[in-house]
């Protein structure tokens, strides 16, 4: 047994990891434990699936340059970091950084230290990959940030300007918010904090990166409820210049004037998204892909991560998306990973939510129904 008075480490095996055995090690065998019907996950010819981690509730994921993976979540208001020790591609530890947080969903690593996005603060642990163990004490960097709990969770991450990247969800499924925080993304210098609105009009993005190419700031924008099954779409955007305007709550899809809220309005004064996916997709996690595992034609992709519905008559998403473009627009999307849900039976086992690149070039995915990252590689 290994314990620690202010962290808690366990070597990690599918189905193993509860509220109860966190303190425990263990070298039960890997069959003893549940199995997800990976075999049922469709996947392109020569890419393969496998299980990274458990980790309950996992959502958004970042990674050092040392290869320690961290995990936020949202429902168990704890931060963790997985530990490949003999990089065999399956984490064989786990710390649990923090708990009792307030929907602690965003991570961040930057110059060895860990930033988390609650729902209104920006916290930072210093030198995090040195107290593991023992982890420090939050750091406050910024509390001032709305507290409303609907669509308060947060994706951050560092940009290539070196400044924090923080969406501030509308505090409604559509409404006219009252201040220009709420519906956008901002940014934030971390020693001097004083958020900028970087762009408007951004009903809940839970995903966004830059283009390696270009350096430009693309996410995703998740549509409002209860127009129906097909209206209006969820979007992906790009940001060309600071303060654009990408139409929420006025106009949607870049053609669609909302019937309460855009009367007098003009879907041609808003930036219209680079690709409408279907609506109710729930597209959160986005990445390009920098790596040289994949085939060649995969450089640069943008793959998605889609949630799923839960407001339609028929389920959608449940996949992750594989998104061609060119500087401006996205010019294809494809299914790249599916069968997480049966369409017969409209049964879902797994809801993907984020994505990153490990350093050899594979793609680890958040799930945080099934409770577990995965990791996806080309073994053609």
């Amino acid at each position: 047994m290994i314990k620690s008075l202010t962290c808690l480490f366990v070597f990690l095996l599918p189905g193993l990891l509860t509220e109860n055995n966190l303190n425990e090690s263990t070298s039960t065998p890997l069959s003893a434990y549940k199995k997800l019907p990976l075999e049922k996950l469709h996947l392109p010819d020569g890419f393969k699936i496998s299980i990274y981690a458990e980790v309950p509730n996992a959502r958004s994921l970042d990674v050092s340059p040392s290869g320690i993976v961290f995990v936020g979540n949202r429902s168990q208001n704890k931060v963790y970091a997985l530990v490949d020790s003999n990089q065999d591609f399956k984490a064989d530890g786990i710390y649990v950084i923090d708990k009792g947080l307030n929907m602690p969903n965003g991570v961040a690593f930057k110059d060895g230290d860990l930033y988390v996005a609650e729902v209104n603060r920006i916290l930072v642990y210093r030198d995090i990959e040195n107290h593991l163990s023992s982890p420090p004490k939050a750091e406050v960097v910024y509390d001032k940030y709305p507290t409303e709990k609907h669509h308060g969770w947060k994706n951050i991450a560092f940009g290539p300007d070196g400044l924090l990247y923080v969406p501030v969800g509308a505090p409604c499924n559509i409404c006219e918010p009252k201040k220009p925080i709420y519906a956008s993304i901002t940014r934030l210098d971390v020693n001097h904090p004083d958020p900028e609105v970087i762009a408007h009009g951004v009903r809940n993005s839970v995903g966004f990166d830059w283009d390696p190419q270009t350096g430009d700031l693309w996410f995703t924008d998740n549509g409002r409820d209860m127009l129906g099954d097909d209206v209006p779409p969820c979007e992906l955007n790009h940001v060309e210049k600071v303060g654009e305007n990408f139409g929420f709550p006025y106009c949607h899809g870049g053609t669609i004037l909302d019937p309460e809220y855009g009367k007098g309005k003009n879907c041609e004064d808003y930036s219209a998204p680079a690709w409408n996916f279907h609506a109710h997709v729930a597209p959160l996690g986005m990445m390009f892909y920098k790596g040289s595992l994949f085939p060649s034609d995969y450089v640069n992709d943008i793959f998605v991560a889609q949630h799923g519905s839960w407001n339609r008559s028929k389920k959608i998403g449940y996949r992750v998306m594989r998104v061609k473009h060119n500087d401006k627009n996205a010019t294809s999307a494809t299914v790249f990973i599916d069968g997480w849900l049966d369409d017969d039976s409209q049964q879902a086992w797994g809801r993907p939510v984020d994505i990153i690149q490990l350093k050899d070039g594979s793609m680890l995915i958040s799930d945080d129904y099934a409770d577990v990252v995965y990791r996806v590689f080309y073994a053609g």
